[in-house]
């Protein structure tokens, strides 16, 4: 286990009898535990939530480097109204 470090948290009392109750029924062998837990719980929320940003500019930056030229708002609409109409016969061929 690393060096550890004391420190002085303030939580509402609710948190605490939660924290509590979970160590009572054995979930964890300490508070201490359990603030641990949840602090790693914490790092893995902002590891991935980091991954999603990165991946999210990624896709940002590949979209503005795309040479291609930008379509119209008419080409938008062309484009659904034919994906539209292709879904919807497929779907008659099915209730056929």
């Amino acid at each position: 286990m690393q060096a550890a470090e004391k420190i002085s948290i303030t939580m509402t009392a609710e948190q605490l009898r939660a924290i509590r109750e979970s160590v009572a029924a054995g979930e964890y062998a300490s508070t201490s535990e359990v603030l641990r837990d949840a602090v790693r719980l914490w790092q893995r929320r902002r590891q991935e939530d980091a991954e999603r940003l990165n991946a999210i500019r990624a896709r940002i930056r590949r979209s503005l480097d795309d040479p291609r030229p930008d379509l119209t708002g008419d080409d938008v609409q062309a484009d659904l109204d034919a994906l539209f109409a292709e879904a919807e016969a497929e779907n008659e061929i099915k209730r056929a």
